[in-house]
C-alpha cells in the first residue's frame, strides 16, 4: 500500500491542486478523482467571516490509517490528501484529495470513500467565526 500512497500532509501555507493532482497521475490509470474543499461564506444560516483548523498531533498519522484503509478496500493506483491548517479566509482551500484507479467508477467510489473517512476519522478541529461575532467549534470531541 506504500507505494499507492503518494502524498499526504497538513499545511499551513495554501493548498496546491496541482501538486496533488500530479501525485495520483499515472500511465496505468484511466480514471482521477479530485475533491477540493473550500471555505464557504456561510453555515447554518450565518455568515462565515474566517475559520481555523487545528489538528491532534497524531492527526497525520490517523490521516495515514484511513488511507492505507481505503486503498486495501479499493483498486487504487495512487492516493494523495493534504489538509490545511491554521488561519483560512472564505475562498480558501481547506482540503485536496484525489484518487486515482484503472476505471472511473472505481476512482469516483474511492476518493468519496477518502474524504468522508478523512472528516469523520482524522482529527482536525475547525473552529469558525460569523459576521455577527458569535463563534463555534466543529469536529471536537
Amino acid at each position: 500500500m506504500a507505494e499507492q500512497i503518494r502524498l499526504l500532509g497538513l499545511s499551513s501555507e495554501p493548498l496546491q491542486v496541482d501538486q496533488v493532482l500530479a501525485a495520483v497521475t499515472d500511465e496505468s490509470a484511466g480514471g482521477l478523482a479530485l475533491f477540493v474543499g473550500a471555505v464557504r461564506d456561510h453555515d447554518g444560516g450565518k455568515a462565515v467571516s474566517r475559520l481555523g483548523y487545528s489538528a491532534h498531533p497524531q492527526a497525520l498519522e490517523q490521516l495515514r490509517v484511513v488511507a492505507e484503509r481505503v486503498a486495501r478496500d479499493h483498486p487504487v493506483v495512487a492516493l494523495a490528501a493534504v489538509h490545511r491548517v491554521g488561519q483560512l479566509a472564505v475562498g480558501d482551500l481547506a482540503v485536496v484529495a484525489a484518487v486515482s484507479c484503472a476505471h472511473r467508477g472505481d476512482a469516483f467510489a474511492a476518493c468519496h470513500r477518502l474524504i468522508d473517512d478523512l472528516k469523520a476519522q482524522v482529527p482536525i478541529w475547525k473552529h469558525q467565526e460569523f459576521a455577527d461575532g458569535s463563534e463555534e467549534w466543529v469536529g471536537t470531541p
